[in-house]
């Protein structure tokens, strides 16, 4: 990445510790300096895509912005940055989307269906009920956490009938590949990083076998003023265009900012069901995006992450998307 880029890889700090650098390394209110975009993200293809495809077209540079972006290993870590003002903008998975809905930040754009959470067994555990009783690891908050509780309700089960561990991604990583624990609610590529130590875990649940559409988003601060948020709207769907364009070179682009493989990154992005910016102004328009933010709203009142599902129009800011869009 270029030098005008700041990027600082945390992916693999505790979620604590990443978070008190991150504000260090951060300064001033997110609404101050409309220039300068301050821009978390997760380490993986539907996180990092975008932004790599944006700085290598000069798309921030064409829109007035110069960009900052960080690594962080989670979603709801970003929550925080945003809400303490020390991020502009972040990447979330489905699994976070509660925190938006709460009122802790605005999603802005849609950015890809995700199917890569699952939940994993050590060798020989071959469904649920073989969890019951287990220590399972998972990151709350999390897409993790959330194909857990799907799993368990789907089993007739509830958290109660397991030992839930709260853990950060890379501790799952590492406790699992040493036998620390049974089971784990968690994602690709970090499962492709346990399979190589574990070759013979189970895959006991899957997200895309619910039929569901489990949207990932990008999402704003609260403070971050409309004006910038539609400037950083237009450059993520001219960057979602040309992902769309030019698939092999994204899996190239996208592979040298996270410093991995292409063949892992390819492997990553097989999870990952990406969409045009035209499809996703038409699903905003016809209220399908809606619909897909209601039926995880609903998961979230269910599993007590929220009180009550509010109007995806609370927190989604639809309208902006589709006059970035029009333009």
């Amino acid at each position: 990445m270029p030098r005008s880029t700041a990027r600082r890889a945390l992916v693999a700090l505790p979620v604590a510790f990443a978070l008190s650098l991150t504000l260090g390394a951060c300064s001033g209110d997110a609404s101050g300096d409309d220039a300068t975009v301050r821009f978390g993200y997760i380490g993986d293809y539907n996180g990092a895509s975008l932004l790599a495809i944006a700085e290598k077209q000069g798309l921030w540079k064409k829109a007035g912005l110069t960009a900052e972006v960080t690594t962080f290993n989670n979603g709801p870590v970003q929550i925080q940055a945003l809400s303490a003002g020390d991020l502009d903008y972040g990447y979330i998975g489905p699994g976070a989307m509660w925190l938006p809905a709460s009122g802790k930040s605005k999603v802005i754009a849609i950015d890809t269906l995700t199917y890569a959470d699952r939940v994993i067994g050590q060798p020989g555990i071959k469904s649920m009920k073989d969890l019951k009783g287990k220590r399972v690891g998972v990151p709350e908050g999390t897409s993790g956490d959330m194909v857990l509780n799907i799993a368990l309700a789907e089993a007739g089960m509830t958290t109660k009938d397991i030992d839930k561990v709260n853990m950060d991604p890379s501790t799952i990583v590492s406790a699992f590949s040493s036998g620390k624990i049974d089971g784990a609610g968690f994602f690709y590529p970090a499962i492709d990083t346990i399979k190589k130590k574990v070759p013979g875990l189970t895959e006991i649940a899957d997200t895309k076998e619910t039929g569901d559409s489990f949207p990932t988003a990008f999402v704003a601060g609260n403070k971050v003023p409309e004006s910038k948020n539609s400037k950083v709207i237009k450059v993520l769907q001219q960057a979602n265009d040309w992902r769309a364009q030019h698939p092999d070179e994204t899996i190239t682009l996208t592979a040298r900012m996270l410093e991995v493989t292409e063949a892992q990154t390819k492997a990553d992005a097989s999870h990952v069901q990406t969409l045009s910016t035209e499809e996703l102004a038409d699903k905003t328009r016809s209220g399908e995006v809606d619909e897909w933010l209601k039926k995880l709203g609903d998961f979230f009142v269910r599993n007590k992450q929220l009180d009550k599902n509010p109007d995806p129009a609370d927190y989604y800011t639809g309208d902006l998307y589709t006059k970035a869009y029009d333009k």
